[in-house]
Order: C-alpha cells, then sequence, then structure tokens
C-alpha cells in the first residue's frame, strides 16, 4: 500500500486465508462443550452461479479428487442452486467426520481459486445442530477469512435467533477469527444442509 492510498483512505482488501477452516474441528468442540451444538456432517461451498465448459471441467476433477476417498457414502459433491441464484457444492460425511469434511470444502474452494473463479467465492459453511432441533452453521467468508455463526429459526420463514448467534460469538472468539463487523453477517437462507 503506498502512501497516495493512505492519504486517499484507501485499505488493502484482505486476501482469503483458507487455512483458517481447519480451525473448524476445535471450534465443534468448543461449540458442543459450550452450547449442546455438533456437526451433522454437512457442509457446503456457495459462490455466483458460473457456466461453461470451464466450470464443467474443474466439476469433474473436484468430483474426481473427492471420489477417492471410499470412506464416504453416496456422490463427493453435488451441485445445486438455490432460489436466490447462487450455486452451492455440497458435501455430506457422518457427523464424526468433521476434519474430512473440512479437508473437502477446502478442497472444493482451492481448486475453485486455482481454477480462476475465486471471484465468484463467496462463503462455506458446517452445518450443526443440537438436541432439541436447533440448526446452526458456521459460516466461512472467503473474501473477509472471517467466520460468523447463522442460526435460522425452525418453522419461522426467513428469521434468525441473533441471541444465540450473539451468545456464540462470544463463545468461539478463541477458537475462530469472527467477522467483527455484524452487517457482515448475511443470512444464508436456503442453504444445503439447514
Amino acid at each position: 500500500m503506498g502512501l497516495l492510498d493512505i492519504l486517499l483512505g484507501r485499505t488493502k482488501p484482505v486476501a482469503p486465508d483458507l487455512d483458517r477452516m481447519f480451525a473448524l474441528p476445535s471450534a465443534a468442540v468448543t461449540l458442543e462443550a459450550a452450547a449442546g451444538f455438533t456437526p451433522t456432517g454437512s457442509g457446503a461451498v456457495c459462490f455466483a452461479t458460473v457456466e461453461g465448459a470451464a466450470f464443467e471441467q474443474m466439476h469433474r476433477e473436484v468430483q474426481a479428487l473427492l471420489d477417492a476417498d471410499t470412506d464416504r457414502t453416496g456422490p463427493p459433491v453435488e451441485l445445486r442452486r438455490d432460489g436466490y441464484g447462487y450455486s452451492w457444492l455440497v458435501s455430506r460425511r457422518s457427523p464424526d467426520q468433521l476434519p474430512q469434511l473440512v479437508n473437502d470444502l477446502h478442497a472444493v474452494n482451492s481448486s475453485l481459486e486455482v481454477n480462476g473463479f475465486g471471484p465468484q467465492l463467496l462463503c462455506s459453511l458446517a452445518a450443526f445442530a443440537d438436541g432439541s432441533g436447533r440448526r446452526l452453521a458456521l459460516v466461512y467468508l472467503y473474501k473477509r477469512g472471517t467466520f460468523y455463526p447463522f442460526a435460522p429459526l425452525s418453522g419461522a420463514a426467513e428469521r434468525r435467533d441473533t441471541a444465540l448467534e450473539l451468545q456464540l460469538k462470544a463463545v468461539l472468539g478463541d477458537d475462530l477469527r469472527i467477522e467483527q463487523d455484524l452487517g457482515r453477517w448475511f443470512p444464508v437462507w436456503g442453504a444445503p444442509g439447514l
């Protein structure tokens, strides 16, 4: 960043750091101990919808990479589109395989980035639930390199449990780099696995 940038108040954007995703398994231990939420085994990578041969080739490569893991049932990565026009590459594991799920999400993000789709990447999430059926996602913002909790309310049309989200912000602060700007805690309505 140069002197002119400093004088004009410009800031350098935060570079994505996908390795921060590897903190999710330790955060899951804290989350279970403090709030009773456990992994569901579902995770997804969200990006602006991309079409074309280059994307199809990258999708096949990710499928082949993750298909090499014989510890999985079903397809390695499933492509879905939500009602808002975004695409999701969804991975499913058994609930006790959160580290493997994080590896899947990291591989999908890395493949999209390496193949030139980094600008389309929006977020990744890992889903959790508690004994009473409440759902939660820990969302990783690709362009910010930060996490935030998203807790949709059951049976409510696009309403979220902000009190729980703020409680979890305090609980997870030592395990994850939490997004401090609450305005960036975007709802991920229709996210697969939630």
